[in-house]
């Protein structure tokens, strides 16, 4: 009577050492693509904060100073208190990505993290 009992489970479909090592490469190059989108995401965030720390003496002195702006691939002219607050939206806005994908990458490198215990993979020891 015990065999039916074990019978009448789903029987679970056993990975196979490709499969784990497919679902590894995976897990890998997605936290690759997630940390080097953060990267560019930093670097952009801090070019905006050069130009608004370039900017803000320029606003406190002279705010109708004229100073050109790259919308959509064509160089605009406006004014210093014109671009300030838009850059510091956009910069802002570039922190957020960057912290709702810095959460995103947390998620996957857990998620990879089980995968790895789950899958019994260990680091090769050097040696």
């Amino acid at each position: 009577m015990s065999s039916s009992k074990t019978k009448s489970k789903a029987p679970q479909h056993k990975p196979s050492a490709q499969e784990i090592q497919q679902q590894y490469n995976r897990f890998q190059n997605d936290l690759q693509i997630l940390a080097s989108k953060i990267g560019e995401l930093e670097q952009e965030a801090e070019e905006h904060n050069l130009v608004l720390a370039t900017l803000d003496e320029a606003l406190t002195d002279e705010p109708n100073r004229k100073c050109f702006r790259l919308v959509g691939g064509v160089l605009v002219e406006r004014t210093v208190k014109d671009v300030v607050p838009a850059l510091k939206t956009n910069r802002d806005g570039i922190q957020k990505v960057i912290g709702n994908l810095a959460e995103q990458y947390k998620g996957k490198d857990e998620e990879f993290e089980n995968f790895k215990r789950e899958s019994n993979i260990r680091p090769a020891s050097a040696g």
